[in-house]
């Protein structure tokens, strides 16, 4: 049988949109004035696609929050077209990337290419992904509150270097960390200090990881994992981690779907490591608010950690950059999180 929208559920989704598209409007408009210190009038180049609801809707609250901007649909022009388009920006410009999946043009590795030019850079990537009010929950993420993420980010960032350790409380649980930590790098959209402004939005987190890795035991209970599709994998009751010299020793109540992800680490890394241990920040995700793509729930507030010998941001002599091949991320269920035996995270929030 076949079924069609009634006039009132198209009037339904219409004013959806029109709310969903207000609020994308505001967000962006703030992140653009408030992190990437942009204005509406000053040069920029927005390169969309609109293969999904989430595209058009982020589009058109750009048009609205860069009314001088130029625009390029990636699906009506070839590569060299938007290579010609980026080539014409003057440094300072600024250059949004709004993806149903990611854009490809061949070899050119886009954000790392773009900010060699001294471009700022927005970039939103697998939006398809997230349908439904996983696009709400991504419109939501995208709002930027300086006072916190500035505010808090700092403060966690100041309490995990001066840590001599720390410990995850994940429901009984306990994942402790004892070692100093490597100097946290910081996710909140502030670039004063640095040399790009910019990346891959929705934003909001601190990450770090044990100086010493093999310091790093005990217990931690997963509720989502990353599968091998980049997607969130959530097994119906929360598999906990072993963890001994900070590699997977066990898996208990492990779902074959990630039994094999380890399996696949194992057969090219030959053990499963732990590296990042990541403070979430992002108030918009949660795990009863979740969204499909592993690389945007990556932000949300609470604890996630990843498996897998690969991180590029801290070196290890123990790890050649060319051996290493697994980050993916799990995300803790987290009750507590302490520095040096000082609560930093309860009910669902840091403590700042």
């Amino acid at each position: 049988m076949t079924s069609t929208l009634s006039a009132n559920d198209t009037s339904r989704l219409d004013a959806i949109t029109d709310a969903a598209i207000d609020m994308a409007a505001t967000n962006v408009a703030d992140l653009l004035a408030l992190a990437i210190e942009h204005g509406p009038q000053e040069p920029a180049l927005v390169v969309c696609d609109s293969n999904s609801w989430l595209n058009a809707v982020l589009t058109e609250a750009y048009r609205r929050a860069l009314p001088q901007a130029a625009f390029i649909d990636f699906g009506e022009v070839t590569p060299d077209q938007v290579l010609a388009a980026f080539a014409q920006l003057a440094p300072g410009s600024l250059v949004v990337l709004i993806q149903s999946t990611s854009f490809r043009l061949e070899a050119f590795r886009i954000r790392i290419e773009l900010f060699k030019r001294g471009l700022k850079v927005i970039e939103h990537v697998h939006l398809s992904r997230m349908p439904g009010v996983q696009g709400l929950h991504y419109i939501a993420s995208l709002a930027y509150d300086p006072a916190y993420y500035r505010g808090v980010g700092q403060a966690l960032k100041a309490r995990i270097d001066r840590a001599r350790h720390g410990m995850v409380d994940s429901g009984g649980a306990q994942l402790v960390f004892a070692s100093p930590f490597e100097p946290a790098k910081l996710n909140i959209g502030d670039y004063s200090d640095m040399k790009n402004v910019g990346g891959q939005f929705p934003i909001g987190e601190v990450f770090t990881e044990a100086q010493d890795l093999e310091a790093v035991n005990g217990r931690v209970r997963i509720f989502v994992f990353g599968d091998t599709a980049f997607m969130v994998n959530r097994p119906a009751t929360p598999i906990t981690l072993i963890i001994e010299k900070g590699r997977v020793a066990g898996a208990l109540d492990a779902t074959p779907e990630f039994q094999a992800m380890l399996e696949i680490i194992r057969a090219h890394e030959g053990e499963v490591w732990v590296r990042e241990l990541g403070f979430g920040m992002n108030r918009a995700f949660s795990r009863e608010q979740m969204v499909n793509d592993i690389g945007t729930y990556e932000r949300m507030c609470g604890i996630h950690l990843s498996l897998g010998a690969k991180h590029g941001v801290y070196a290890k002599p123990q790890f050649k950059r060319k051996d290493t091949r697994y980050h993916v991320d799990v995300f803790a269920v987290t009750d507590g999180v302490y520095l040096d035996d000082e609560l930093v995270y309860r009910d669902g929030a840091w403590i700042a």
